[in-house]
């Protein structure tokens, strides 16, 4: 007989259709005041949260895993839910379970992934939170950056090396893309994001553009400038849609759409920005240089700092707006202090708008609002009186919304709780209903007192009393001494063992005024405090334009503090070819320094004239790499709109930095540290420009000596005689050999950063001076290191001896090519000498190249005894 199917509870039918209907997302399902998970999702759930696991129906044939956790720890567990890289599907009881005989109508209210999501415990506070939407079109890729957290929608579009450079940048916790696009995109970016394919659907026709037209109410996406975008407008509709799919349709806050406008900004690729660590790092507790640079008031301002170090700017008269106003701060202490006291007191008015349009704002989120509001008054103010052109135009924008902001103070109570439900969210003075209900529901005490001074008075018991209670509500107590004196109309509800309690027709009416009024006074809150949201609401884009200009300010007074505070100087940005940094500093290196060690600066001169590239030798240790990084990192700095570590900086408008810095190996994708690196070095090659910077390290390092040298000095040549475009480069090298580079080429020049060798000692001197270096002092850097005294010992003789024998070496090939010139001129005349043609047949074949020195001296050894014999 076949097994009966296993039965299912009511409550599992209906956990289990809904589960169907969000496939790969971890279901928190609401059972009462708990959120429970089931199956997998159980399993799951109590290794990452740390929560028990149990059993429902145990023992049974319908036995399935069991985990959960309080509906008011939802804030606690869901971040860690999400960081896990789990897709949370958030199911709430739909209806009041008070009002249904049946099982309680339930249905997903939000679906939470790594990108979609608000939550102040899961998105950084410093950090956007993009979803990145991706579609390979047949000409272009599209691309579009939406956060929900802040309501901000970019879209772009062109080939993968920009593609790459945006997802470098931008940073997104979670890219979407149709799941026939999945290996195309793998194949281009790598696996290293958190990734979700779609159906096709949304990809085909015109449903991406007509979703974006719906949902900013326009007719013509022109208005935007995006119009002409048509990969990047698939992109921005389907993220869109994706919205919608995991149930978010309170979307006011994303009230704009704006094209990534990459002419306006410095080219940047990934390696650069991760060579660099301008962001982030792939060592371990690396200080970054947003580390260095963030001194920001705001939340709002620590995210556009990171944007502004990703994308620097390439317009000399934008750059130097923002150098005024640091300058003019720079010398405005106390203006400046104040700029930093107001913009505290905004906090993050950015991700608050946003909650306003997606409804999830609290009461006392909506209070720091009006506080904001008031302190963008201030701002304004303060701003408008500054004599500098570009804080004038940030002042007469800004919008103090005057009207909602004494809206909010008259509606709201001054103190409001987090939580509707504990009361007290609006105003006295606000509704006359609500002032009465309060006046039953609250002010009760002193009507209780009258009825049980009337009732005393009455009865002539002195002791009577009123209380209350959760079994019966509102009392009379009297003593047993006057129970004698009760009046028939009492209800008799308790007896004690020293009195008695009853309860009369009056009290009762009360008591259900009382509690109708309760109910009554948190409904007309709710829909009170409604109104509020929604009249807050109208107010979206002026205070997300606020936003937007408070976090520019805050970036801007940033830059004047840490520039007073780390001493740089104001740079020169104009539109010549040339850079030119005197007493230049590596701005994350210097805050590192052992105390009392002063850091040691260098001089850096490039130019498309006379010295184009600076080969830079010198050992290892002595400071090669921080030269070229600090290099980058003050034309960065410079066109950002920041002061500069110099003593003085002039700065040609430069549009591209390249970076080929260190070993990277890629070994999980089975690249090795050497095909890494020509994959960097081809694509610096394949996009230079007359304005690019190159910073090349150690070039050919991941192969053998002869290959590496070959490579480097192919590459200097490379940018030396390119016909169109003249890019300056600084190349740091271990090959002394690429010294001789310069006596050929008029733009090249050696530099190398000096040492001291005193009593067999290295001392690193860290200066860069004219001329090249002869030693690479390998040794000495391994004793630093602390290798084994013995090992360093048998080390010296293995060098020694190899120098020797490759001087020998050189020797027997100079002399073997010397031989080889003769067995040529031999083929000019007869030989009938049959020992001469073995000879000559002999040298003629030999590759002198590849020969070591062993060799050599054995093929020299056989010619000899040929002649002998």
């Amino acid at each position: 007989m076949a097994k009966a199917a296993k039965k299912e509870t009511p409550l599992m039918q209906q956990y289990n259709s809904i589960k169907v209907k969000y496939p790969g997302a971890l279901l928190l399902f609401r059972v009462g005041d708990f959120y429970e998970t089931f199956g997998e999702d159980a399993i799951k759930a109590a290794g990452i949260l740390g929560i028990v696991l149990t059993k429902r129906g145990n023992g049974s044939e319908s036995e399935t895993a069991l985990a959960g956790f309080p509906h008011h720890s939802l804030e606690t567990y869901l971040p860690k839910l999400v960081r896990a890289g789990q897709r949370v599907a958030i199911c709430d009881q739909l209806e009041d379970p008070k009002t249904t005989k049946t099982i309680v109508k339930r249905g997903v209210t939000e679906l939470v992934t790594p990108g979609v999501s608000y939550n102040d415990n899961i998105v950084q506070q410093k950090a956007n939170n993009y979803l990145a939407s991706v579609f390979f079109d047949k000409s272009a890729i599209g691309i579009a950056f939406l956060d929900i957290s802040t309501g901000e929608f970019l879209v772009s579009q062109g080939n993968a090396a920009y593609i790459d450079k945006l997802l470098q940048g931008f940073k997104p916790t979670e890219v979407i893309m149709g799941k026939r696009q999945y290996k195309a995109f793998v194949d281009e970016f790598g696996a290293n994001f958190y990734t979700y394919t779609l159906d096709e659907w949304p990809y085909s026709g015109d449903y991406a553009q007509e979703t974006l037209l719906k949902h900013f109410e326009v007719k013509s996406l022109k208005g935007f400038g995006i119009d002409r975008l048509s990969s990047g407008i698939v992109a921005a509709g389907v993220a869109l849609h994706y919205l919608n799919e995991t149930e978010h349709r309170n979307l006011q806050h994303i009230s704009n759409i704006s094209r990534i406008e990459e002419d306006r900004y410095m080219w940047l690729d990934r390696f650069t920005i991760r060579n660099l660590e301008l962001v982030g790092s792939a060592n371990e507790n690396a200080v970054t240089l947003v580390d260095v640079l963030d001194q920001t008031s705001s939340p709002m301002g620590a995210r556009l700092l990171k944007r502004w170090i990703v994308m620097p700017l390439k317009d000399q008269a934008a750059i130097n707006e923002r150098l005024a106003v640091v300058d003019y701060l720079c010398r405005h202490g106390e203006l400046r202090e104040e700029l930093v006291r107001e913009i505290r007191q905004i906090g993050d008015l950015e991700r608050l708008i946003s909650k306003i349009g997606l409804q999830k704002a609290n009461p006392r989120e909506v209070a720091q609002l009006r506080r904001a509001l008031q302190a963008i008054d201030r701002l304004k103010t303060l701003a408008s009186g500054a004599d500098v052109e570009a804080l004038g135009i940030i002042a007469e924008q800004l919008n103090p919304c005057t009207r909602i902001s004494e809206r909010i103070a008259t509606h709201l109570h001054p103190e409001p709780p987090v939580l509707i439900s504990k009361g007290n969210v609006i105003a006295a003075g606000v509704d006359e209903e609500l002032d009465k209900l309060r006046k039953v529901a609250y002010g009760g005490k002193d009507y209780l007192l009258e009825i049980q001074k009337r009732e005393s008075e009455a009865t002539g018991i002195p002791s009577l009393k009123i209380a209350f209670n959760n079994v019966f509500g509102y009392y009379l107590e009297v003593t047993n001494a006057h129970k004698d004196k009760v009046p028939a109309g009492w209800v008799r509800k308790q007896t004690l063992v020293n009195a008695e309690r009853y309860i009369t027709e009056e009290l009762k009416e009360y008591e259900e005024q009382i509690l109708g009024a309760e109910e009554k006074i948190q409904a007309l809150e709710t829909r009170l405090y409604g109104a509020l949201i929604a009249a807050v609401a109208e107010y979206i884009k002026p205070v997300q334009h606020n936003a937007h200009l408070v976090a520019q300010l805050d970036v801007l007074v940033n830059f004047a503090v840490i520039s007073e505070k780390n001493h740089y100087v104001r740079p020169e940005v104009n539109n010549g070819t040339a850079i030119d940094i005197k007493g230049g500093r590596h701005p994350v290196i210097e805050q590192h320094l052992p105390v009392g060690e002063d850091y040691i600066t260098n001089d850096v001169f490039l130019d498309t004239e006379t010295q184009q590239i600076i080969i830079i030798t010198g050992p290892n240790m002595a400071g090669k790499s921080a030269l070229l990084r600090q290099t980058g990192l003050i034309v960065l700095m410079a066109q950002m709109g920041c002061f500069v570590p110099a003593k003085e900086a002039r700065i040609g408008l430069v549009d591209k930095i390249f970076t080929r810095v260190g070993a990277s190996d890629n070994l999980s994708s089975g690249e090795s540290t050497f095909m890494v690196e020509m994959n960097e070095t081809a694509s610096i090659m394949n996009n230079l420009s007359e304005r690019s910077l190159i910073l090349l390290d150690e070039i050919g390092r991941g192969t053998s000596t002869y290959d590496g040298i070959s490579i480097a000095w192919a590459i200097a040549e490379f940018l030396h005689h390119h016909p169109t475009v003249r890019a300056k480069t600084l190349f740091a090298t271990h090959y002394h050999e690429l010294n001789e580079l310069a006596t050929s080429f008029p733009r090249i020049k050696n530099y190398n950063v000096s040492v001291k060798e005193v009593n067999n000692k290295v001392i690193f001197l860290r200066k860069l001076v004219p001329g090249g270096s002869e030693h690479s002092f390998g040794l000495h850097v391994a004793k630093l290191a602390g290798m084994p005294p013995k090992l360093l010992q048998r080390a010296n003789e293995i060098l020694k001896r190899l120098e020797q024998e490759r001087t020998g070496g050189e020797r027997i090939k100079d002399s073997i090519k010397k031989i080889q010139k003769q067995a040529y001129q031999l083929q000019m005349f007869s030989i009938d000498d049959p020992i001469l043609v073995k000879i000559r047949d002999m040298l003629n074949n030999l590759d002198v190249n590849t020969l070591t020195p062993v060799e050599a001296l054995m093929k020299l050894d056989e010619i000899q005894r040929l002649l002998k014999n």
